[in-house]
């Protein structure tokens, strides 16, 4: 069968080496690269590593190494011609038949790369000679020094029609086609593809030309600013980075990569001395390009301008990562101010400004919140549901599903604390006591009558927890304490009022209390006390905070205190309930939820216990509980 080099190469740039060694072999991170126990050889410390940048695994003791092919030969025992079909099953691609007509193909690509290195000497010595005096002239203008015109291998592409084919006599005309360079329009007449621009060639990962992209100097109506070559047997745009080849030996130094929008925000980057960039191709990142990227970092940063297509940029890559999202792998995103490039961010304000934006860029799932939150003006209740809607859109393309629970659980909290601000406290008016006004008195164990104007129910509750040896002894002691200071119903009013929706056999009681607020007499020593003079409350539910010796502003501290672990028990069983209902639709965010929610109401018990510990020399509550 005509298995290529060529072939090989996109095979293998397909297969993500560590994750097929890790099928069999144990391995951890060790910098850019995996490590573990050889799979050749006995050995306790581990001294076989792989590098899917360089796309290759060795050991260090015995010698081993090889690619992904030889990895299936070598270690799973197959057959070459096996072991190829079987990595090529898993990539999506097709093994070449035994044609000899592809055989021939596939030695005429080969051969395609002559052309396109032939022509980049031919754009290299047009720039240098006397037609090339305008280009040199702009590239000085854009500040690209000498040394990088050389590493990067400007050219220029004279505007001449036929100036390829008498140039490179040694290739045919169907050659220079299939290379890109040349193109025929509808009557059949055949030029040079790219005339009158500036020359950038674009190589594969090791180096060698298969492309190009041209510039103008000139804006001209109806022509691109921009030209690239167009998809061949060389080249594929869409598995393509521009400046990989050097930016990938810089990130592995550096630990970081830096996407930006075309190839000369890359030559204005490697200008200031930043060489771990690279550029897609005239589109948006493909799925393919992002492989590449994570194969270098585990979290590329993508830099685009700030205007308006820039932010678009920004989405069309994050929609294009979303499902592609692993374990530590995600990307990060900085935009430049608006208006500017990294040229022009670095002119105007120096490789600090560039670097100081580079090395706080915001998180995928900030830019994506921020993109769609500022995507349209939010001023209903109807807009803000379709900013959610949009978002768990997004969502629901993840793949992995702990990282989709997790985006999920985080979305909803942003949307929460956005759409559903914490109010102001709204507590009920209370009038001022008047002087000679009748007070009704609440009724304490042995009283004689309880508060006129009580419903039966609520008559015979209040009756019930304020006699002693009952449960919600919380309850009752707050209300009680709410009782000897009833200046404090006012800030616990709002709290209160939500445990009313959460415990039905509280609500009359602390309904009660609201309507008895504005009579309650709050003249010292105590606020209420009974007919016979005896002081509120008795002491077998006494608290801190109803000890009569206790500091009145360490009392009603105490008092918030018991108030908060009174609401937030119920608030949270009834949040965890709902969670479990929605189990069966959302078994990962339910799951997750009900975690969160179980340590939190541990956290309340502990609390809670505390909390019947500390009591000013009272008599116990007994076996009472909350």
């Amino acid at each position: 069968m005509a298995i290529t080099p060529q072939w090989k190469d996109e095979l293998r740039a397909r297969i993500t080496l560590s994750a097929l060694v890790q099928r069999s072999v144990k391995l951890t991170r060790a910098g850019r690269e995996w490590k573990g126990c050889c799979p050749f050889h006995e050995e306790k410390t581990p001294s076989f590593y792989v590098n899917d940048q360089k796309q290759f695994y060795h050991c260090f003791g015995c010698g081993a190494h090889g690619d992904a092919i030889s990895w299936m030969v070598d270690h799973a025992g197959l057959q070459f011609m096996d072991a190829v079909k079987e990595l090529a099953a898993s990539a999506g691609m097709d093994v070449p038949a035994p044609d000899p007509a592809m055989a021939k193909r596939a030695e005429q690509r080969a051969s395609l790369i002559d052309v396109t290195e032939a022509s980049q000497s031919f754009f290299a010595d047009s720039l240098a000679g006397p037609q090339g005096g305008a280009a040199r002239a702009y590239l000085e203008r854009r500040g690209f020094s000498a040394a990088i015109c050389r590493e990067f291998g400007f050219g220029w592409a004279t505007d001449d029609r036929q100036a390829l084919p008498r140039a490179l006599v040694q290739f045919e005309e169907n050659m220079l086609e299939g290379a890109g360079m040349r193109a025929a329009n509808e009557q059949g007449e055949r030029y040079d593809r790219f005339r009158g621009r500036i020359m950038l060639p674009i190589q594969d990962a090791r180096g060698r030309v298969i492309a190009f992209g041209g510039r103008i100097l000139d804006k001209r109506e109806g022509v691109a600013k921009y030209l690239n070559s167009p998809d061949t047997d060389l080249f594929d745009k869409g598995r393509t980075l521009y400046n990989l080849h050097r930016a990938a030996p810089a990130a592995r130094q550096s630990g970081r990569v830096v996407v930006v929008e075309g190839y000369m925000d890359v030559i204005a980057l490697a200008n200031a001395g930043i060489a771990d960039a690279v550029a897609p191709l005239g589109t948006a990142l493909t799925e393919m390009q992002l492989e590449l990227l994570w194969r270098m970092v585990e979290v590329p940063v993508l830099c685009f301008d700030g205007d308006a297509a820039g932010q678009r940029a920004a989405m069309r890559a994050i929609v294009r990562a979303l499902p592609l999202l692993a374990p530590m792998r995600s990307l990060s995103i900085v935009r430049l101010p608006a208006g500017l490039d990294p040229d022009d961010l670095i002119k105007s304000q120096g490789k600090g400004a560039i670097e100081q934006l580079l090395a706080q860029p915001a998180s995928l799932i900030e830019t994506l919140w921020t993109v769609e939150r500022d995507a349209q003006p939010l001023d209903t209740p109807e807009a803000k549901a379709g900013l959610k809607a949009r978002l768990m859109a997004h969502v629901e393309t993840i793949a992995d599903p702990d990282i989709k629970s997790l985006y999920r659980r985080e979305i909803g909290d942003r949307f929460s604390a956005f759409a559903y601000p914490p109010r102001e406290s709204r507590a009920p008016a209370r009038p001022s006591f008047q002087p000679g006004q009748a007070s009704k008195r609440l009724p304490w164990r042995g009283g004689p009558s309880l508060p006129q104007g009580l419903s039966d129910g609520a008559r015979a509750q209040l009756s019930n927890t304020m006699g002693g040896g009952q449960r919600q002894s919380l309850l009752r002691a707050v209300l009680v304490g709410l009782a000897r200071f009833p200046q404090q119903i006012a800030r616990h009013a709002e709290a209160l009022s939500s445990l009313t929706r959460l415990d039905r056999e509280a609500a009359p009681l602390i309904e009660s209390l609201f309507e008895l607020a504005e009579t309650l007499d709050s003249q010292p020593p105590t606020a209420i006390c009974n007919p016979q003079g005896h002081p509120a409350p008795p002491a077998d539910i006494r608290y801190a905070f109803l000890d009569e010796g206790n500091d009145p502003g360490a009392a009603c501290e105490e008092l918030a205190e018991a108030v908060s672990l009174l609401v937030e028990r119920p608030a949270l069983e009834a949040a965890l309930a709902a969670t479990i209902a929605r189990f069966e639709s959302d078994p990962e965010g339910s799951f997750a939820e009900q975690t969160r929610l179980r340590a939190q109401l541990l956290a309340v018990e502990d609390r809670l216990k505390a909390f019947g510990r500390r009591k000013a020399g009272a008599v116990a509550l007994g076996d009472d509980t909350v």
